[in-house]
């Protein structure tokens, strides 16, 4: 059973930032869409987001760590028994507990019991009221790792995602507050059959870029488009927002690089609320426009000074 630092490529004391980036790195070389002709990579990948799950749980690398589970999150001893200073001492049994150790071999005395009798006996005097005879949680199927690809105004308005899981059902999935790039859902019972049950999918999140807005923070910025009427005079434009088109109030005067807000217009945070847009005026000058050539040659005020003066040139 692979070693989920092993596969990752990490040290045993590895940060949580060395494994993010660790697995980001193989994750975007295994992904299924880059390697549709090599069933290997797929199975590389969902190794790899197993043991990135394992390994960014505290409490299952803790237990991982400790030997307690194994790299798929399994009890790495079902039936309460193994090595180590927890077993009962050589040459005999502990009446109270499950172990039993004969010459170094340890063993679960129900399953003698039970091979000499046919079946446990329960009531009073019985083996199971006398001795306690508990075998551990059978394991559950592997995970199954997906991902998906959200689109940016998708992902910042919180609109709800249908994937389609291997077994052909799909589900829709309701976006967490604050999500991005390698955020992780995990959909219980939807991986692969088991013993104990079915284990999970674990769905890793991949905010698509968008052509014009961009993400900073919580916040979204778009550099806007505006005319030299508009910047000049003043005018109403429509303005694209993540949900949908708004009217915008450009005032006289206004220059390149103003920056107008647009309170809530962002991505939705953690702990509630939403961050803005942060709307840039780019004005846009024609091209080859002799009239407008002639008006600034003529332009009284096209000497007033350096605006570049408060950049030290």
């Amino acid at each position: 059973m692979a070693d989920p630092y092993s596969t990752l490529g990490v040290s045993r004391g590895a940060s949580e930032a060395e494994i993010k980036k660790a697995y980001r790195k193989l994750a975007k070389e295994l992904h299924p869409d880059r390697n549709k002709d090599n069933p290997k990579a797929a199975e590389r990948f969902s190794l790899v987001t197993n043991a990135y799950d394992l390994l960014t749980d505290k409490d299952k690398r803790a237990r991982f760590d400790r030997g307690e589970i194994d790299a798929d999150g399994n009890p790495t001893s079902p039936f309460g028994f193994g090595g180590g200073g927890g077993g009962a001492r050589s040459g005999g049994f502990r009446p109270g507990g499950a172990q039993f150790d004969f010459g170094g071999e340890a063993g679960d005395i129900g399953d003698i019991f039970e091979g000499l009798f046919g079946q446990r006996q329960q009531g009073g005097g019985g083996f199971s009221s006398g001795f306690g005879f508990n075998r551990g949680p059978k394991p559950k199927g592997a995970n199954i790792a997906y991902r998906l690809q959200v689109p940016f105004t998708d992902a910042a308005a919180l609109k709800p995602q249908r994937i389609t899981l291997g077994d052909g059902s799909t589900i829709d999935l309701k976006l967490p507050a604050g999500v991005e790039s390698g955020t992780q859902m995990r959909l219980g019972g939807k991986g692969q059959a088991g013993p104990g049950g079915n284990g999970d999918a674990i769905v890793t999140i991949e905010v698509q870029p968008h052509r014009f807005f961009t993400r900073d923070g919580d916040d979204v910025r778009l550099d806007l488009p505006v005319s030299l009427a508009e910047a000049v005079l003043g005018a109403k434009v429509r303005a694209p927002t993540v949900d949908g088109a708004v009217n915008l109030t450009i005032a006289k005067g206004s220059s390149s690089g103003k920056v107008l807000r647009l309170k809530g217009k962002g991505f939705h945070r953690k702990g509630g609320g939403r961050g803005d847009q942060l709307v840039t005026l780019m004005i846009d000058l024609p091209a080859d426009d002799t009239a407008l050539a002639d008006f600034v040659e003529s332009w009284p005020g096209r000497d007033q000074g350096n605006p570049r003066a408060r950049l030290g040139v």
